[in-house]
């Protein structure tokens, strides 16, 4: 089952999570035709470079400005590039790892971490990003190690306390989730991620006011997005409330996908507890397939 969005990259759950044992994963070495070096844009670096040197800094710089500019595929030659020019540096794997998330290459990413990670096994940054890489391969349970690594590093980086959460709501240890969730909020008061997560874990415990509460305020805030939106909406149509759930779907969805949401939500209702939260998880692990962020 899954539910339709209208806007592009809208998500109708937003669990982001985490997931990988290191000792589950292939250590790859760098290897240019692998990452397909050898088809790099040149005419296209050359016309956003001019006269500037193809050294790694600027391979680096001029990367994260197409990444910026929604420019991924570019982004990606130009990371790449820049590992074939320094291949001990961690930082262009981390990038091409983030970039082919972006693009919704989750398991190409995964094994870009892990070259990243097979350089500097404690990297905090790629630590998470495979952790969000297996996520989105639907494999929570390898999230153990790199995980633990990095909490040993950055026990209060709200980023990490997000993640950590996340793979203990796909395990169905939504206690422990909520705790991470909340201390994260500690650090960072009113960061929607962490915000957003509470509220769908607190929805699959069936706190469903708790979470309606919480989630609300930023749902119909200026700077809300689809994802809020559509998450409020799951948790208002898990409750039973179809008048409310139809209301908030329908600023972003068209008639015909709104009804199919609320079928949905009304099958979520009637699954035990147990299967209606495995039935989200795998509409949050669809969701994130498809390049949500």
């Amino acid at each position: 089952m899954s539910l339709r969005i209208k806007a592009s990259g809208a998500a109708a759950c937003a669990l982001l999570a985490t997931s990988v044992a290191l000792s589950g994963c292939e250590n790859i070495p760098w290897n240019p035709d692998r990452w397909g070096l050898d088809r790099i844009d040149v005419l296209s670096i050359e016309g956003r470079t001019g006269d500037v040197p193809m050294n790694y800094e600027n391979l680096m710089r001029i990367g994260a400005a197409a990444r910026a500019s929604g420019d991924l595929p570019n982004a990606l030659s130009l990371y790449r590039r820049a590992g074939s020019l320094e291949p001990n540096a961690v930082a262009p794997f981390i990038a091409i790892g983030n970039t082919l998330l972006e693009m919704g290459q989750a398991d190409e990413a995964i094994i870009a971490f892990n070259s990243a990670l097979s350089r500097e096994p404690r990297d905090p940054e790629a630590l998470r990003g495979v952790a969000r890489a297996y996520l989105k391969t639907a494999r929570p349970e390898l999230a153990g190690q790199p995980l633990a690594l990095a909490y040993e590093g950055t026990p209060n980086d709200p980023k990490l306390l997000m993640l950590i959460g996340v793979a203990d709501d796909f395990v169905d240890q939504h206690g422990e989730a909520q705790a991470r969730y909340r201390r994260g909020l500690e650090l960072a008061p009113g960061d929607p991620g962490l915000t957003q997560n509470l509220a769908l874990s607190l929805a699959l415990t069936g706190d469903y006011d708790q979470a309606i509460s919480m989630l609300r305020p930023f749902a119909a805030g200026p700077s809300s997005t689809p994802r809020e939106r559509q998450t409020l909406a799951l948790i208002y149509g898990l409750k039973g409330d179809r008048a409310a759930a139809i209301k908030v779907a329908s600023v972003d969805l068209d008639p015909t996908a709104v009804q199919h949401n609320v079928a949905a939500y009304d099958s979520l209702r009637r699954l035990s507890p147990e299967a209606r939260s495995r039935a989200i998880r795998a509409l949050v692990t669809n969701a994130a397939g498809r390049g949500a962020s």
